[in-house]
């Protein structure tokens, strides 16, 4: 199983509603592992990271007023792509976890350039 990176907008009850993406698109924020071994590992938080380390205990749900604070943080682990990759474990190779690590980053931060286009959050769950 996967994390998923959605967008959401809150309907005026204050219940969340997924916007719907086309069938092809790829929205996957890594393995349900991640939660603890990537996102929520002590070397991300120890970069700053305070979104991301949150699936660490359950879902993650940046709401419309933090995406873009939740986008620096996101800007923050890739820029220190090689770190991360190397300081949150056990890769294959270091250059594969890099890969992995990159690619969710950037669906990450797309689900987030549309919730700012939408005025709506970020859920990863």
């Amino acid at each position: 199983m996967s994390l998923l990176a959605e967008v959401f907008v809150r309907e005026p009850d204050g219940a969340i509603r997924i916007l719907g993406v086309p069938d092809d698109l790829y929205r996957s924020g890594g393995f349900e592992s991640w939660r603890t071994t990537v996102w929520g590992h002590e070397f991300v938080r120890a970069l700053g990271a305070r979104f991301l380390p949150l699936p660490a205990e359950g879902d993650l749900c940046v709401e419309a007023g933090d995406a873009p604070e939740f986008l620096r943080e996101v800007a923050l682990l890739r820029a220190r792509l090689d770190a991360v990759a190397h300081g949150t474990g056990r890769p294959r190779t270091v250059e594969e976890r890099r890969h992995q690590i990159g690619t969710r980053l950037r669906i990450i931060e797309e689900s987030a350039h549309k919730a700012l286009e939408t005025g709506g959050g970020v859920l990863v769950r």
